[in-house]
């Protein structure tokens, strides 16, 4: 299960993101920067969906693999418009396989 699910009391996807831009409204003042954190097997192709995924807008990306080089852990923060980006992104980057989204 990713973690980004964790706690949802078994709500699908669907009314999970829709708690989560409610709670994204709430607790955040956008137009802001937002900060993604992501872990994923280290394969340079995930890195760069990675990137292709944030490419249209402001970021600074800082990765860092792990102790053995099996995982990159990647901290992105982003400028984002408002909640619906913020929920955008995450959409996209779960397309890319092994990710896991903290």
């Amino acid at each position: 299960m990713n973690p980004l699910y964790k706690d949802t009391d078994g709500l699908n996807k669907d009314e999970f993101y829709e708690s989560l831009r409610t709670k994204l409204e709430e607790n955040h003042d956008f137009p802001e920067d937002y900060l993604y954190k992501f872990i994923f097997p280290n394969e340079h192709t995930k890195l760069t969906e990675l990137y292709q995924i944030f490419d249209q807008i402001k970021y600074t990306i800082s990765t860092r693999e792990s102790k053995n080089g099996k995982y990159i852990s990647a901290s992105i923060l982003a400028f984002v418009l408002d909640a619906n980006q913020v929920i955008d992104l995450y959409k996209k980057v779960s397309t890319i396989e092994g990710v896991v989204m903290l």
